[in-house]
């Protein structure tokens, strides 16, 4: 079957004086059979291609769905008199979110099954379930296309009646004040920014509803949140570098709104109460690795902040949890997370203690203050995540739940995972890289290795388990994930040093990542892969142009590949508020350094690896017309037979099929895609 071939419109962009033609612009128009057309021929070309794969990933879609409880159900977790769970029944795609009053004993209450809310849908998702102080109403909000714009319903949870009220293009979240019949949420504008917020009285028409805040400044988006004493809502208005707080108490929906500390340039905060103080992380007074401040909440403005936690410039402050008598600290340190338990009594301090030599802790869901009980979450590249209890007092430590890995196959002494550090061109840092593999898989030329990045916007990527992940660990590859700059990895500067005009160490930092497991004899290029979705498929895009040679096959999904057009056109979601990422285009320093660098815009006729680009028709995040253009321009200039593949899943968005499985399917491509490269079909 030959490739498809996308017709080419003459299409002259300027801006400072320079001239790009975009021949495929005219795929922007979702709207165009002929844009529909050119993307089904693209699927039907990537199924038979893939055809001789099918029995493969059928049987690695069963193998994959196997691993996972069929009858699986969410830790319980106390909450305001009820025990709440989230279940998932055999044969069912979708979650049942379920309650029992005061003991685990009593009967089971069904909040919402989302099974019966997903019938007669190809994709359905539930993004948001919330209720009210009085155990009475639910509110809930769906999306049943995969834009995620969803739309916000309510719930009689003693009649089990349905209520009039539903409100349309929200993000999806709703807060309720504490009288039980107001709640606060966010509408989103032309180009999918939250930027309104809202207050909607139950029993009355959403067209009545009352602007608490318009967010104007294009680069801000808001959220909506009530604080873990459930006495104060709060409104966040953010940037990707500034943040501004106003807040309520809870039992007064008609109070002021008060500011904590107006908007500056580079002032990142968020906030926490606790009694008469608020509790503020942030990066106030060059504080760039973001300490903890405390203020009455009377006079909260940056004048009477008071640290708490300071800085250290060699820890990266990520979160924090307040209780009675402690202060739980979640930090990071030479890119490994810690726990900090600090006794408010007595000023003792001990870290919670860590054995795999790459992994992920976190602070789990902690709804109570006054309890020495403390939840918190692990999991590495070979331990399932866990869920554990810990008595701060005691320091005793139970598992309340881990994941099951069924099917029969699974023993974590089978798995190796290390931390290695590769060598950087520059000389300045060295770039980490965790790795996990089968015992039995040896390192040598000839071992396949499939390389994760991601590297945007500080966020890391770290070592967790993957039951998908053990179908290729199982036969023969090594897995590796390359803590690039870009991502939090190594602290804020780790970040600072991979974006904006900075951005090309990103991409420099994988290659010699990729670069250092070749010479340290872990692969070799024949048997490299690389793998990145959304900002990493920007990553895998860029690199591909820069060393094609580098890597034998790529997996791109959902990728941000068209970077200085869709950065030049503020109706894309998304847009302006990434200008703080990113750099803005229409400043012409940025302009070049993006075009420099931008995926699309860097084609040129040479040869590329075997590559799959995969997309969502509905995508709001990264829209489907940009790895449309991709793939077009390759078919057109490339010099290769390797094998392009892409393929637009036509009923979701960024986040990929919904249902607990479907997604599996997704997976089941990606890994017969390399798995027909290594010849091991």
């Amino acid at each position: 079957m030959k490739a498809p071939k996308a017709k080419k419109i003459e299409n002259i962009l300027e801006i400072h004086g320079d001239k790009r033609n975009d021949p495929y612009f005219w795929m922007n128009d979702r709207e165009n059979p002929e844009v529909i057309k050119y993307l089904e021929e693209e699927n039907a070309y990537e199924e038979a291609m893939m055809k001789e794969t099918e029995a493969f990933q059928e049987d690695l879609y069963e193998e994959m769905k196997a691993r996972y409880k069929k009858d699986d159900e969410s830790l319980p977790y106390f909450f305001n008199e009820y025990w709440y769970i989230v279940r998932y029944e055999e044969g069912k795609e979708y979650p049942i979110f379920c309650r029992r009053f005061q003991t685990m004993e009593n009967a089971e209450e069904i909040i919402l099954d989302v099974n019966i809310l997903a019938e007669g849908h190809e994709f359905f998702e539930v993004a948001n379930v919330a209720v009210s102080p009085n155990n009475e109403l639910v509110s809930f909000s769906e999306d049943n296309v995969g834009r995620r714009i969803y739309s916000l319903n309510f719930k009689n949870l003693k009649t089990g009646e349905i209520l009039s009220d539903k409100i349309e293009n929200t993000t999806g979240k709703a807060v309720w004040a504490n009288d039980n019949k107001h709640i606060f949420y966010i509408r989103k504008d032309e180009s999918l920014r939250a930027y309104k917020v809202y207050r909607h009285e139950l029993g009355t028409n959403p067209s009545e509803d009352v602007l608490i805040f318009h967010e104007e400044d294009e680069t801000f988006d808001v959220n909506v949140f009530k604080t873990k004493s459930l006495e104060y809502i709060f409104l966040a208005s953010s940037s990707t570098i500034s943040d501004e707080h106003h807040f309520i108490p809870s039992d007064n929906v008609f109070a002021e709104w008060k500011v904590i500390q107006p908007r500056i340039d580079d002032l990142e905060y968020s906030v926490e109460h606790y009694e008469d103080e608020f509790y503020i992380i942030t990066n106030a007074d060059e504080a760039t690795n973001f300490k903890i401040v405390k203020t009455k909440i009377a006079n909260c403005g940056m004048e009477n902040w008071v640290d708490v936690i300071p800085h250290r410039a060699e820890v990266l402050l990520e979160g924090f949890e307040i209780f009675r008598d402690y202060l739980v600290l979640e930090e990071r340190e030479q890119g490994l997370l810690q726990i900090k338990i600090i006794n408010e009594k007595s000023g003792e301090t001990h870290d919670l203690p860590f054995s795999d030599p790459t992994y992920t802790a976190y602070i789990g869901l902690n709804l109570e203050f006054n309890t020495e009980i403390l939840r918190y979450g692990y999991t590495s590249l070979t331990v399932p995540n866990s869920t554990f209890e810990y008595n701060m007092k005691d320091k005793t430590t139970k598992l309340l739940k881990q994941q099951e890995v069924l099917g029969g196959k699974f023993v974590a002494e089978n798995y190796i995972s290390e931390r290695i550090w590769a060598d950087s061109r520059d000389g300045e840092v060295k770039i980490p890289i965790s790795l996990v593999y089968h015992k039995d898989t040896q390192k040598t030329a000839e071992t396949p290795v499939l390389l994760y990045g991601y590297g945007s916007y500080g966020h890391t990527v770290d070592a967790s388990f993957s039951n998908v992940r053990l179908s290729i660990l199982d036969r023969g590859f090594i897995y590796a994930i390359a803590h690039i700059r870009g991502g939090e990895y190594l602290g804020r500067e780790w970040y600072e040093d991979g974006k904006m005009l900075f951005k090309k160490n990103t991409f420099f930092d994988f290659i010699d990542a990729g670069k250092y497991l070749i010479k340290e004899n872990y692969t070799s290029s024949k048997h490299l892969y690389a793998m990145g979705g959304s900002a990493g498929g920007l990553l895998v895009g860029a690199v591909v142009n820069y060393e094609p040679q580098l890597f034998n096959g790529i997996v791109a999904q959902v990728p941000f590949v068209d970077v200085v057009t869709t950065m030049l056109d503020e109706t894309i979601p998304l847009t302006t508020g990434e200008y703080d990422e990113w750099g803005n285009p229409n400043d012409e320093e940025y302009y070049h350094y993006m075009k420099d660098y931008s995926p699309y815009d860097n084609v040129e006729a040479k040869d590329y690896p075997h590559m799959l680009i995969t997309t969502g028709f509905h995508d709001s995040q990264v829209q489907y017309w940009e790895p449309a253009k991709w793939v077009a321009k390759l078919r057109e200039l490339k010099t290769d037979d390797n094998l392009l593949l892409f393929k637009t899943d036509m009923s979701s968005g960024h986040g990929g099929a919904s249902g607990r499985f479907e997604s599996l399917k997704e997976d089941a491509l990606e890994y017969a895609f390399l798995m027909k490269l290594e010849n091991k079909i």
